[in-house]
């Protein structure tokens, strides 16, 4: 335990440690002012500290995940957004293990931080495909079961599924995924926060999650190109 405390807390540099801290603050804070449940704060909070350590390569991500998944599934079925409410509950909380187990076998030794690299074309291919597909024939049983917003609800569902698989494979091309579905699920959230759901955190989740995406996807490109021109 003081081992994997250790690495976990190992080769952070101020400016991580900063956005870590004063996003997780900032989500805290405001859903705090606006007045959201508990559940939608810790939900949030975790949420955030989950894909700042998932971009840093670190274990500690799949922790954090395992908590924001059990309470954002609780979240989604109250809102009625039963794709995610199945993306969590039935998807994301066992992959949280599937992930642990993947990168803990594959993290680098030196920096303490999870070996990263890119997809081959053939790999791009198929998940674009896969997604487009999928986002159709999910849609139209969401709508049959009623969801709120059955198509954008399915599409993040089934992007997010894909990130997921390319997340623990190590790839940088998951940043690029998450970026659209972050997009995607901010616009879903603030429709629902509209009518008048106080899920404030929630929506203020997924804000930090896009601001996250963009960033880790420069930090990742970048760290790849540095190591192939290492090789």
């Amino acid at each position: 335990m003081k081992t994997f405390i250790k690495n976990e807390l190992s080769g952070w540099k101020k400016i991580e440690v900063f956005w870590l801290l004063i996003a997780c603050a900032v989500i805290a804070g405001l859903s705090i002012y606006w007045g959201d449940t508990l559940m939608g704060i810790i939900s949030a909070t975790t949420g955030v500290a989950c894909v700042v350590c998932t971009g840093k390569g670190k274990l500690s991500a799949y922790i954090f995940g395992l908590v924001n998944c059990v309470l954002y599934a609780i979240i989604s079925y109250k809102a009625k957004l039963y794709g995610e409410t199945m993306l969590n509950a039935i998807y994301y909380i066992p992959m949280q293990f599937v992930g642990f187990a993947v990168w803990k076998k594959n993290m680098n030794k030196e920096t303490n931080e999870v070996k990263k690299r890119h997809m081959k074309n053939r790999g791009r291919i198929i998940c674009l495909f896969a997604m487009i597909a999928l986002t159709v024939a999910y849609g139209i049983l969401l709508r049959h079961l009623g969801d709120a917003m059955p198509f954008v609800d399915s599409f993040t569902t089934v992007s997010s599924v894909v990130a997921m698989i390319v997340s623990i494979g190590m790839f940088a091309e998951q940043w690029w995924i998450w970026f659209v579905v972050d997009v995607f699920s901010v616009y879903m959230w603030w429709c629902n926060f509209r009518v008048g759901n106080d899920n404030m955190a929630t929506l203020l989740m997924w804000v930090i999650y896009l601001g996250n995406a963009i960033i880790m996807l420069i930090r990742w490109e970048k760290e790849i190109r540095k190591n192939k021109q290492a090789a």
